[in-house]
């Protein structure tokens, strides 16, 4: 498995730590048993996907949406990745490139996905934004 870079993480004036900020680093080491741990147990998760709008509901069924879109690829490499705040709301993005897709090609693709949080000590809501897994004309 390859896997370079580290995700861009602004530091924190005051050192604290956040649940999006967790959520980035654990998804780029691809953990995710300590993704579920960055979420309430009831968060949900709206998502606008190149197929059409998605919710889901809980955190085991938002990790295991994670788990099948990322969790498969033998090789994976952290393109970016950025945490900063909107207004005060906690903005993630990350771009991975990987393969194979979910769907078994085995040509590199990359994606990036945008994700809007309500957090506190853990993640309630995501709004999340995804560009679909994209040929990647490097390979």
């Amino acid at each position: 498995m390859t896997q370079t870079t580290t995700p861009i993480v602004r530091p924190d004036p005051a050192g604290r730590r956040s649940a999006g900020r967790e959520l980035l680093e654990t998804l780029a080491a691809r953990d995710f048993d300590r993704v579920l741990d960055c979420l309430e147990t009831d968060a949900t998760m709206r998502a606008l996907l190149p197929s059409g709008p998605a919710e889901f509901h809980g955190a085991i069924q938002i990790v295991e949406n994670l788990r099948t879109w990322f969790g498969c690829a033998h090789e994976f490499e952290v393109l970016n990745g950025t945490f900063d705040e909107v207004g005060g709301r906690p903005h993630v993005t990350w771009r991975f490139r990987l393969h194979p897709t979910p769907w078994g090609d085995d040509a590199w693709h990359v994606i990036e996905q945008q994700a809007y949080l309500h957090d506190g000590e853990r993640i309630a809501s995501i709004d999340l934004l995804c560009s679909g897994f994209q040929p990647d004309g490097l390979s």
